[in-house]
């Protein structure tokens, strides 16, 4: 939260001024300002507490340089009314709303006062009448590629008696892609409202082809999602009415040891394990395992006398591993991309999904 916001010039002059709160004693702005332009580069610290108010000293004017250039003092006198209207789109009442330059250019689309190339400006017209600040006009790739991972992290707490007491899987869809033009990528998933609301049957594999543009199908596992967020390039009118995803783009477990551990002797039936002094803990790999089978690690531990009487807290074990799948069940049923402007269409689209499930915080206490 922001409760006041000063521009000043070289000589301690205020430019703009912009109070949010009425606990901002102006006095302890000016001897801010006053130790600021004092001191010049040999301020130690950005943030300095002045008559209980911290004050935040920073040099960093991306947002202004994007409108009007340089920085300067007649630059900013010039644009001092855009100043404001970039001030109260930026902050509402102190908190910090939007500082994406893309983004602000299609709410203020007024012109401050620079000069400007011409490469420049065509720059800004185009990404002020395409509202998207995200990706430019003009981009061209020689062979059109998508690269989608599924990436889920699960979670586990179970009791020393081996009572699961919490569990759940955190994850997200990350896309790379190299596409020529302004395409729009499109993909829908299988998760339960999909499902219930539509209730259709057939079509809809990778890559579209199908007629239902869901990809439901009868009797196909489906994921409960209790929440989901989006990035920017989203269109959520489309994820709200159409429920698809709509945008522009852009192995170990850990056993703890005792501190005073003074050997360990390990019978390890599958993999590498090793006790690790430096960790006080038992490291045991395990590069590949089949499904639905089980495997051994047997330690004994030897303990040096010691005159404190603290007893070992016991860490919980921790597990960490990889897997080429989606834990939840979560699938991408179709993804499809549609270009108008440029000669391919979405079979010349070469597309690659990738599920890979990951632990978490998965800690069995002992």
């Amino acid at each position: 939260m922001i409760g006041g916001l000063f521009v000043y010039n070289h000589k301690g002059e205020v430019l703009i001024s912009r109070v949010y709160r009425d606990d901002i004693g102006r006095n302890a702005v000016d001897a801010f300002r006053v130790n600021v332009i004092h001191a010049r580069q040999q301020v130690r610290s950005p943030v300095t507490n002045i008559a209980r108010t911290c004050l935040l000293y920073t040099s960093r004017t991306d947002v202004m340089q994007s409108y009007f250039g340089k920085i300067s003092e007649e630059n900013i006198k010039n644009n001092f009314v855009l100043i404001y209207e970039l001030l109260d789109e930026i902050l509402d009442f102190g908190y910090p709303q939007n500082c994406d330059t893309g983004v602000l250019k299609t709410f203020i689309t007024q012109q401050g006062v620079k000069s400007a190339t011409k490469e420049e400006q065509a720059q800004i017209t185009s990404q002020v009448t395409g509202q998207i600040g995200w990706r430019r006009e003009g981009i061209k790739y020689r062979r059109n590629e998508l690269f989608l991972d599924v990436l889920e992290y699960v979670n586990l707490l179970m009791s020393p008696q081996g009572q699961v007491l919490s569990a759940h899987v955190a994850g997200k869809v990350v896309m790379k892609s190299y596409l020529s033009g302004m395409p729009e990528c499109k993909f829908g998933i299988n998760d339960k409202i999909v499902m219930e609301a539509k209730g259709m049957k057939g079509g809809g594999g990778l890559g579209g082809g199908g007629d239902d543009p869901t990809g439901a199908r009868s009797g196909k596992p489906v994921v409960v999602i209790d929440d989901c967020q989006f990035h920017q390039c989203v269109k959520l009118s489309k994820f709200e009415t159409e429920h698809s995803i709509s945008f522009i783009p852009p192995d170990e477990v850990r056993v703890p040891t005792p501190l005073n551990t003074a050997g360990v002797q390990l019978i390890c039936l599958k993999g590498k394990a090793k006790y690790k002094a430096s960790e006080n803990a038992i490291v045991w790999k395990i590069k590949r395992m089949a499904g639905m089978k089980e495997t051994q690690l047997s330690a004994e531990i030897d303990l040096l006398e010691t005159d404190t009487k603290k007893k070992w807290t016991r860490p919980p074990i921790s597990m960490n591993f990889e897997v080429p799948f989606a834990p939840s069940g979560f699938k991408v049923r179709y993804l499809k991309v549609f270009e108008s402007k440029l000669n391919y269409s979405d079979h010349d689209v070469i597309k690659w999904v990738r599920y890979i499930g990951r632990s978490g915080l998965y800690e069995t206490r002992c």
